[in-house]
């Protein structure tokens, strides 16, 4: 595809003229007699360089160049400057100017800067878009997943990242609330700030205010000097309360006061703190139910749902189990130095149809306590704890309401698959299908890619 070129200047021969030469060297051309004519141009096409005149009556080069370096970053700018404006034209690089030439320009030096430049540029744009992949795969690195609710769950915290928005994430104990937290923060512009973590379920009563807020020195007994609190230690990055349906409505009204004002005193402090802090908050009980039995406050509530990420049980996302189990299983196996390679039919069977109450995180431990057992390369039943290996051998496929007929086909497939130990052919038999529009819908549904190893993962 041919770069396109902006020329940009009042004197109509030079215009042209350049315009010309860089026609019969193979760009497109858009030209503009002045500033704000270049400014519409830019903003409405895709322009990879533009080479502009310092001195212009309606704007001047340098105004055009401080627009483009602020609203189209990594377009470079070359600046054209009459005999006498070199110092302005240095002046020009400082902000961001990719190079000048005196007028009348040397045509050869000016072709052969244009495409030093344009070199420039693609570096730009293959490092925003390593940048963007990078970013991805972070997020994803942190929760593993193909399941439809998982995806969901990915496009929310890509869109809720980079804002200020508290976020309240919900799901049953060891789904990987906790995971989602942490890709928030990460993919956020706090990413380089403070990522502190409080879980509320574990502390006190009478030490959870002090660990939020801090205390002086004196405010209670054992109190030997000031302490900092998370608050405080989290200004500027992000605070990750898990389990906040434990606290109790004291500290619920002092949490509320942060959210409103981002002011708050340590514990027996006069002095007001402010602070700068993303709050995302988890938990695993029904704050609607709590609210209603009067343990939880509804306007706190409402302060932290601003964005509401619902992470699903395990055994609601059934298809992403042999995803998670692979991925354990090549942490634990480089872990313990064995060289395991997968589960064999029965062991992958149980692993499948188990339910799972303790959902990602019991999966983690069922996978270590296996490969801790294992003898051989591959996982089998006899080394699984009792729950899976006890789990029956058939059971009632859950297809979430307001699936669509694509879901169900792929969580239909993908459980009949596993239910066989991934025999194609008895699985096309149980289904009604040829063994040839199976293999079309496992291609098309990606569940085979399923069984591959990934990266390391965990429940929270």
């Amino acid at each position: 595809m041919r770069a396109t070129l902006l020329v940009v200047d009042d004197e109509t021969n030079i215009r042209e003229g350049l315009a010309q030469l860089f026609s019969m060297e193979g760009y497109d051309v858009r030209t503009a007699k002045d500033g704000p004519e270049a400014k519409t141009i830019v903003d409405r096409e895709d322009i990879d360089i533009i080479i502009t005149d310092y001195k212009m009556g309606r704007m001047s080069g340098l105004d055009l160049l401080q627009y483009v370096v602020s609203t189209h970053p990594g377009i470079p700018v070359i600046i054209l400057t009459a005999h006498g404006s070199v110092d302005k034209a240095v002046e020009a690089m400082r902000q961001g100017a990719f190079d000048f030439v005196a007028k009348p320009p040397n045509t050869d030096h000016l072709v052969n800067l244009v495409r030093r430049a344009l070199e420039t540029r693609e570096l730009y744009r293959t490092n925003i878009e390593l940048k963007a992949e990078v970013e991805s795969q972070r997020a994803r690195s942190y929760i593993i997943g193909q399941a439809p609710s998982i995806k969901r769950i990915f496009d929310l915290i890509r869109k809720v990242a980079p804002t200020k928005a508290s976020v309240l994430i919900t799901g049953e104990s060891g789904v990987g609330k906790e995971l989602v937290a942490d890709a928030i923060h990460n993919l956020s512009p706090r990413k380089d700030k403070p990522f502190i973590k409080v879980h509320c379920a574990a502390l006190a009563e009478s030490l959870l205010e002090s660990e939020l807020f801090g205390h002086e020195k004196g405010a209670f007994t054992g109190a030997a000097a000031r302490k900092r609190g998370r608050f405080e230690m989290a200004d500027g990055g992000t605070l990750f309360l898990d389990e906040i349906g434990e606290i109790n409505q004291n500290v619920q009204i002092k949490i509320l006061r942060v959210l409103q004002e981002r002011k708050f005193e340590r514990v027996g402090g006069e002095e007001t703190i402010e602070v700068d802090v993303r709050l995302i908050a988890a938990t695993n009980r029904d704050l609607k139910k709590e609210i209603a039995e009067g343990r939880f406050r509804e306007d706190l509530y409402y302060r932290l749902n601003v964005v509401n990420i619902h992470v699903p049980p395990l055994r609601e996302r059934r298809e992403d189990i042999p995803l998670l189990a692979m991925a354990f299983l090549k942490e634990f196996s480089e872990e313990n130095g064995k060289q395991i390679e997968g589960f064999d039919p029965k062991a992958r069977q149980a692993l499948y149809t188990y339910d799972w109450p303790g959902n990602v995180r019991e999966l983690r431990n069922c996978v270590e306590s296996a490969v801790v057992m294992a003898s051989g390369k591959l996982i089998t039943i006899d080394d699984l704890p009792p729950g899976p290996r006890s789990s029956g051998q058939t059971r009632n496929i859950c297809i979430p309401a307001l699936s669509s007929m694509e879901d169900a086909e792929r969580i239909l497939i993908a459980e009949t698959l596993a239910l066989v130990g991934g025999n194609k052919s008895k699985a096309a038999e149980i289904l009604k299908i040829g063994r040839k529009t199976l293999y079309q819908k496992i291609e098309q549904y990606g569940i085979g890619s399923q069984e591959a190893p990934a990266s390391s993962a965990s429940g929270e």
